[in-house]
């Protein structure tokens, strides 16, 4: 019997599934025999440890209204695709007879999924003995517009779920703060606190004193890019050495078109493995503020400057950010008023001293696993 069955689906970026990754290599680090069951399409170098993963069909969203999915060759999914893969998926439930169950992000996300999650969740309740079930989700939902979707949220956690695991500390961001019926769970809600994707805090060898620019995939990351190498000149950082580390998805022309027309004192490259070494020994970290990036930040204790992401219906970079600039434990420039004065004005301010100190809680992965044990 398995201990842990643990899904997870990834639509767009991979911070879900560096999430509950970690989540499940902390589960089989402690002895729990863990299956990470994943919808979304592979990522290299996974770390798991001794946990096991299971790789269903991949699907992918259209684009950030998240309105269509895609499989591997583009075509936007069918019912057949459906089929095949919530079978597959409640086999690999029937063959694991798991004592938890924990779905992340649903039913708080992934509405998308309910042709094989509705399934999912009746399979755990008809199995005997009944597992767990258990909600993983991050600290902030996409604020809803609709009453009646947050409605069915809190409706269906609480027909089907024993505990709903929030990976915050409510000291920073209170789930009350994007999701109006937190009250209404009860004692099922429960706070881990932050959830660090890279595992151990990783020291750096020494500091660079150097400005490090991480970028993600997408296409405003081209744009954070540009607009970083264009505010270098106008700030108080002008003369320190800059490093720009871009998303494995930003096309090979835009990384070879940077590296050529890049002045002296600036490196270009792809995104490295020792991230977590180059922020912690950075004079100053300029990135956007998804999940993961928000708790290197409060591991490292560096000058930051964030700038959220607030493309189609996200807005939860932005609350992120707004919550941490206002703790003082970053600057920020949104997205929609990013110019490179706005931008140097930004860095000139997080640079003129060290981010406040925090008490917020960031050993979630063992605080889950203690919470999935009891």
């Amino acid at each position: 019997m398995t201990d842990l069955f643990l899904y997870v689906q990834h639509l767009h970026g991979i911070g879900h599934l560096r999430r509950a990754a970690a989540l499940a290599r902390a589960a089989a680090e402690t002895g729990l025999d863990t299956l990470l069951v994943s919808g979304g399409f592979p990522v290299p170098d996974l770390a798991l440890g001794s946990a096991r993963l299971l790789q269903l069909p991949p699907i992918r969203t259209a684009d950030e209204s998240f309105s269509r999915l895609l499989d591997e060759s583009g075509r936007e999914i069918d019912d057949a695709f459906k089929e095949d893969r919530r079978d597959r998926l409640l086999a690999a439930f029937a063959e694991a007879r798991p004592r938890i169950l924990m779905t992340e992000m649903y039913p708080f996300g992934r509405r998308q999924l309910r042709f094989e999650l509705e399934p999912l969740i009746a399979a755990a309740e008809a199995q005997a003995p009944r597992p767990r079930v258990v909600a993983s989700v991050r600290d902030i939902l996409v604020v809803q517009d609709n009453p009646e979707k947050t409605a069915w949220m809190r409706d269906t956690a609480l027909a089907h779920y024993d505990r709903v695991i929030v990976h915050g500390d409510p000291a920073l961001i209170p789930f009350g703060a994007t999701f109006p019926h937190a009250e209404a769970l009860g004692d099922r809600l429960v706070y881990s606190g932050y959830i660090a994707s890279g595992g151990a805090a990783t020291p750096a060898a020494e500091p660079s004193g150097e400005v490090l620019v991480s970028i993600g995939g997408g296409a405003f990351g081209e744009t954070l890019a540009r607009t970083a190498l264009a505010a270098r000149p106008l700030c108080c950082l002008a003369e320190a050495p800059w490093r720009l580390l871009l998303g494995h998805n930003l096309p090979e022309r835009v990384l070879a078109e940077l590296q050529e027309t890049a002045p002296p004192g600036v490196v270009v490259e792809r995104a490295r493995p020792d991230f977590q070494a180059l922020l912690a020994g950075c004079r100053l970290s300029i990135s956007q503020a998804g999940y993961n990036t928000a708790v290197d930040l409060l591991r490292a204790r560096v000058p930051a400057v964030l700038v959220p992401f607030d493309g189609g219906k996200e807005n939860e970079q932005v609350l992120r950010a707004e919550k941490l600039a206002a703790a003082g434990l970053a600057s920020m420039v949104p997205e929609s008023r990013l110019a490179p004065e706005r931008l140097a004005a930004a860095i000139d301010k997080a640079a003129a001293g060290p981010p406040a100190e925090h008490g917020i809680a960031l050993d979630g992965a063992a605080q889950t696993v203690r919470l999935l044990r009891r």
